[in-house]
């Protein structure tokens, strides 16, 4: 069995519109946000091998403000990849990784936390997750492969997943008066 975890990008920085997509930080919001899910991974109990990342500033700072520490490959394709090309990077770089972080955006990472979860093995978490995967996410699923060349749709079993809100309050989504 396989561990992975997936991770969406904390609440980006749109105040200065000259930037590309590719080059926006993060907001004050997002770096809380990044901080508060850094801990709740490190706190959950998983001791995971390493991370694959979207090179993305977004993703980059998300990392940087998470505190996690762990080693990151950052892969291109990762960048707005679809399901699919999320799944080939994991098979290209999960390696001997026990358990791995995937940091990256939507809408690839919800289509991957949807498509991996079989109908059988869908439950509450699953329910949330087809609902929204809002930025800075987490969810891990249980894998139910030996090797990342295995991984595909199906192989997967979701057991936990948070939003910087379940944890704090404040930062669930804003109001709009």
């Amino acid at each position: 069995m396989k561990l992975l975890g997936l991770l969406r990008h904390a609440k980006s920085d749109w105040d200065d519109l000259s930037l590309r997509d590719f080059d926006r930080g993060l907001n004050d919001r997002g770096r809380k946000g990044a901080g508060l899910m850094g801990a709740h991974i490190s706190d959950h109990g998983v001791k995971w091998d390493a991370i694959v990342a979207s090179p993305a500033e977004r993703v980059k700072c998300t990392l940087e403000a998470s505190g996690l520490g762990l080693p990151i490959t950052y892969a291109t394709d990762a960048y707005m990849g679809d399901a699919a090309t999320l799944i080939r990077l994991l098979r290209e770089h999960g390696g001997d990784a026990r358990a791995l972080l995937l940091a990256a955006h939507n809408p690839g990472l919800q289509e991957l936390a949807l498509q991996l979860v079989p109908a059988e093995k869908e439950n509450a978490l699953f329910e949330e997750v087809m609902e929204k995967f809002p930025t800075a996410a987490f969810a891990v699923f249980e894998l139910d492969i030996d090797d990342w060349a295995d991984c595909e749709p199906g192989c997967g079993k979701l057991v936990h997943f948070a939003r910087p809100r379940d944890l704090d309050p404040e930062l669930g989504p804003e109001r709009v008066n």
